[in-house]
């Protein structure tokens, strides 16, 4: 990305300092930019969304995830997750060498040593592996701004609402809303941007709020895996779902088939 931009013309001014912003200005090192955008990928505790008066939202239960690398051998190519009373482990194969395990609860105290041992099978495997990084943590949750345009500002990724880290959609829904700012910009009109975005978020928003019925509720996990053993097509059009390729029109059927099968499970 770096290099593309660089080929665009787009000047990157690392090290750099923003420290505020004006209707056709930004502060940046002690030095004013004139602009005619401004855009606001700052991250979750955006200070441009602060700066542009446009922090009123409203927000789900907030979860805290923490993260760790281990020196060990991947076991799997894919993505993992770990469904354990309280929590949830994800596994992601960093290189041939190197596995990021992250966990994610409501408990903000959850550290990952103890939170380990609600995943014995997790657990055996990282014996003996060596840690290869300090332990991170963030804040998840289910965000939506009741703006993110104003003017001439406008916010994406992370710092124009959040949806639960379980969806894995963060980045993917960053490009997806840069490519409708772009446009908008090209049209010289930002309102379209507002209900673009918020369509864009409706989808991953739906299977957030899915996954995380099964938060803290174990007999929902077994029953809803067991379903999904019996029935794989079903977990595959759900997943065609998650990643955008069916609406929830298409699965009308499946949630009977879901349902069905949850009362006799």
């Amino acid at each position: 990305m770096v290099e593309r931009a660089t080929e665009m013309g787009v000047d990157l001014l690392w090290g750099a300092v923003v420290t505020g912003i004006s209707e056709t200005a930004v502060q940046v090192s002690g030095r004013t930019v004139r602009t005619k955008w401004i855009v606001g990928a700052d991250g979750v505790n955006s200070r441009v969304r602060a700066w542009a008066k446009l922090q009123a939202h409203s927000h789900s239960r907030l979860r805290y995830a923490f993260r760790r690398h281990y020196r060990v051998r991947p076991w799997s190519s894919r993505m993992e997750i770990h469904w354990g009373k309280s929590s949830q482990a994800y596994t992601s194969p960093v290189n041939d060498a190197e596995v990021c395990i992250a966990v994610a609860s409501r408990d903000p105290a959850l550290r990952l040593d103890n939170a380990l041992e609600e995943f014995p099978e997790l657990n055996r495997r990282l014996q003996g592996a060596e840690i290869s990084s300090t332990e991170r943590g963030a804040v998840s949750a289910n965000r939506k701004l009741k703006r993110v345009w104003r003017n001439n500002v406008a916010l994406i990724g992370d710092a124009s609402g959040t949806v639960d880290a379980i969806t894995g959609e963060g980045l993917g829904l960053a490009f997806h809303q840069a490519l409708i700012l772009a446009e908008c910009m090209k049209a010289g009109d930002l309102r379209p941007y507002q209900a673009a975005h918020r369509k864009l978020a409706l989808r991953p928003s739906l299977m957030a709020r899915l996954m995380l019925t099964l938060d803290r509720r174990p007999a929902l996990q077994r029953r809803t895996l067991q379903v999904f053993r019996r029935h794989p097509q079903l977990f595959e059009r759900l997943l065609a779902l998650h990643v955008g390729e069916l609406s929830p029109y298409d699965l009308a059927r499946d949630g009977v088939t879901l349902g069905w099968g949850l009362l006799r499970a």
